[in-house]
């Protein structure tokens, strides 16, 4: 299949129904119908027009006022298009609009073609338009940015301006691709010579002791993945493992584990102890048992279960340590999943609390006397981090004064006298996430 053409697919995919753009991706890769020279291309023109959808379609507007309806494929096209010649330099700029026809000749009827090829031509003749003179601030960072302004007012409100066009600035460029090493079967060291010779260069990661960092080449194009020795996963994700310090013997839950990453890292350094990992979808709990088989895990326990009927299921202060990643806006991930920015609401903001809330009630009795609990999340907002911290410590807990210590060196000057941690996507490069770690005070200490 046309490159090209592979993308506009996907796009109307997660356009018309609503499709999560990772998964969109991976099954047009199963597929196969791409050729490996072609992968990267592809998956850049689906990112890149999600990513910077809202200002291509400002650039798009002006030469669309006379089109009183578009075919369904026509957007997408035209703005895959318009991200190429204004925001891809390899591509001449002839090709664009000449691969462009050919797409619209084969889906739609000749006059759509030339629809194309005079809004194109259009486009490319009157240039990028000068966003400096957007008078608003808010509107400016959004458009030029291309996120939602309910979303650009808040990150404001929160981080103030710098701050905040960085943020989106950064949200547009490509994520770095980090995987874990599995220290069950191989080590940083080894893992890098294992990917060299399967022509992919690694590095180790900035902050993540169990972390490297892709430098050249394709690590899906490797067997090494296949065999266990890595996952793929963000450092940010990683820090987790180390803020929860689960001991070789200890017995841990993980309350809300799919798709894995954190839990089977958790996992790997349990030699005698145990993890239960919840999920609420039967199917993903398929997924976390084939991750534990894939990584040689023998002490991993997945069930299907609502973490907040966690009670239910397992009696009182019967976990050494407990991790709650809750299921959150994910606002911090933008940069690996841009159409976050357009399902997002802002009602989700005092929606999600209300979840992650139940759940805390549901398994913080769960951790023992002295026990450990970890609250992370993949996003920012302090509705669904700080504000949760404050309910935690007013359940019984206190701030776990070894969390520092435990962290790795290249994060512990961003965390302070609280034991939590706020990384920003500029913070490190990472994504967007909160860790904060607890101790369950016993009843001598209370």
């Amino acid at each position: 299949m046309n490159v090209r053409d592979a993308a506009v697919t996907t796009l109307l995919k997660i356009g018309q129904g609503g499709a999560f753009s990772t998964i969109s991706v991976h099954q047009m890769l199963e597929k196969r119908a791409i050729s490996k020279a072609d992968v990267g291309l592809y998956t850049e023109l689906v990112y890149g027009t999600l990513s910077r959808e809202l200002t291509l379609d400002y650039i798009l507007e002006p030469f669309l006022t006379k089109q009183k309806k578009l075919d369904p494929f026509m957007r997408p096209l035209l703005r895959m298009s318009v991200y190429q010649l204004f925001y891809l330099d390899r591509i001449p700029d002839h090709a664009v609009i000449n691969e462009a026809v050919e797409i619209a000749k084969t889906r739609g009827k000749p006059h759509i073609a030339k629809v194309v090829n005079g809004v194109l031509r259009n486009v490319l003749r009157t240039g990028k338009p000068d966003f400096s003179a957007i008078p608003s601030t808010v509107d400016r960072i959004s458009i030029e940015t291309s996120h939602p302004v309910w979303l650009v007012k808040r990150w404001l409100e929160l981080f103030g301006e710098e701050e905040t066009w960085k943020m989106c600035r950064l949200n547009n460029e490509p994520a770095p691709v980090t995987v874990r090493v599995n220290r069950t079967r191989t080590d940083q060291q080894e893992a890098i010579v294992l990917l060299e010779e399967q022509g992919v260069i690694a590095k180790p990661a900035h902050a993540a002791p169990d972390g490297l960092e892709i430098v050249s080449g394709s690590v899906q194009q490797t067997d090494l993945l296949e065999r266990g020795y890595l996952s793929l996963q963000d450092e940010s994700s990683m820090l987790v493992a180390a803020a929860l310090g689960a001991q070789p013997t200890d017995h841990v839950l993980d309350s809300c584990a799919a798709p894995g990453g954190k839990a089977m890292h958790i996992a790997e350094g349990l030699a005698t102890g145990s993890l239960v990992a919840l999920d609420l979808h039967p199917h993903k709990v398929k997924l976390l048992e084939k991750q534990a088989t894939r990584l040689g895990l023998h002490n991993v326990q997945a069930e299907a279960l609502d973490a907040r009927q966690a009670g239910t299921r397992f009696e009182t202060a019967s976990f050494d340590r407990i991790l709650v990643d809750a299921p959150c806006s994910g606002l911090g991930v933008i940069r690996r999943k841009p159409d976050i920015k357009w399902t997002k609401r802002p009602e989700d903001l005092t929606q999600l609390p209300v979840i992650q809330r139940q759940i805390l009630e549901a398994v913080l009795p769960l951790v023992k006397p002295d026990g450990t609990f970890v609250y992370s999340t993949c996003t920012m907002d302090p509705l669904e981090n700080e504000q949760q911290t404050e309910f935690i410590l007013s359940q019984g807990f206190v701030f776990d004064e070894t969390f520092k210590t435990r962290m790795p060196e290249a994060v512990q000057s961003l965390i302070g006298e609280r034991a939590e941690l706020k990384l920003l996507p500029t913070s490190l490069g990472t994504d967007g996430f909160y860790i904060a770690a607890f101790k369950k005070m016993n009843e001598t200490m209370g």
